[in-house]
C-alpha cells in the first residue's frame, strides 16, 4: 500500500481529543507550508487561516459551537476563512510572473484586468460561493497535511459564524467556511467509520 493510500485510509474525523497535546507554531507552519501548494481559482489563494491556541478564545469559541467539547481538548482550533475579494490581489499575486520574467508586462496587466473582470462581473453571491470552494479545497489538504505529520483533526460547521467572527474580529469580507480542530485522538473512544456508499452509486460514466 502506497503512503498516500495509507494516509487516506487513516484520517478520520477525530470526535475526542487528548487533552494536554500542545502543538506549536513550528509543527503548524510545517503543515501550512505543504497547505500552500494547494490549488485555487487563478491562483488567487482564497483562504486564510486563523490558528487559535489560547485558552480563552478557544472558551469563546466553544460557545459559539454550541458547546462541544472537542473545541477545548484540542491543541488548537483553526478558522478557516475564504476572502470574498481575492480578486482585488491579482495584481500583486500575479506580480512575481512579471519580475521573473515569466509574463511581459502586456501579458502582466492582461493578466490582472481578465481576472479582475471575470469576478466583478459575477457579483456578490459569486464571490461568495468561490470564498467557499476554494477555502475547502485548502482546508482538505490542511487535515490531510496535519494526518501526515501526526496530527488529527475534525473539520466544524456547527458553529455560529457571526459570534466566531466577533470573537476573533474577522473583517467582513471574509466568510467563514469551517472550524478545524486539531490534536491527537482519544482512539479507545472512536466510533467505527460511517457507511459509505459504492461508487455506482455516486459515479456516472458518460
Amino acid at each position: 500500500m502506497s503512503e498516500f493510500i495509507e494516509l487516506v485510509n487513516q484520517r478520520r474525523s477525530a470526535s475526542n481529543f487528548l487533552p494536554d497535546n500542545p502543538i506549536t507554531k513550528k509543527e503548524l507552519d510545517e503543515i501550512f507550508n505543504l497547505v500552500k501548494l494547494g490549488p485555487s481559482a487563478f491562483n488567487l489563494q482564497h483562504t486564510n487561516y486563523v490558528v487559535v491556541l489560547d485558552p480563552e478564545k478557544k472558551q469563546k469559541l466553544k460557545e459559539a459551537a454550541n458547546g462541544q467539547y472537542k473545541v477545548e481538548s484540542s491543541s488548537a482550533v483553526v478558522l478557516v476563512l475564504g476572502d470574498k475579494q481575492a480578486f482585488q490581489q491579482a495584481a500583486d499575486i500575479y506580480k512575481g510572473l512579471n519580475l521573473l520574467g515569466v509574463i511581459n508586462k502586456q501579458e502582466y496587466d492582461l493578466m490582472v484586468n481578465d481576472t479582475v473582470s471575470f469576478y466583478e462581473k459575477r457579483g456578490q453571491e459569486f464571490h461568495r460561493d468561490e470564498a467557499i470552494r476554494n477555502a475547502s479545497l485548502s482546508a482538505m489538504l490542511f487535515m490531510l497535511a496535519a494526518k501526515e505529520k501526526g496530527w488529527d483533526t475534525c473539520p466544524m460547521i456547527g458553529f455560529d459564524s457571526d459570534k466566531v467572527k466577533e470573537a476573533l474580529n474577522v473583517p467582513a469580507q471574509y466568510e467563514a467556511v469551517l472550524m478545524i480542530t486539531i490534536g491527537k485522538e482519544k482512539t479507545e473512544s472512536r466510533k467505527p467509520r460511517g457507511y459509505r456508499r459504492p461508487i455506482n452509486e455516486f459515479v456516472s460514466y458518460q
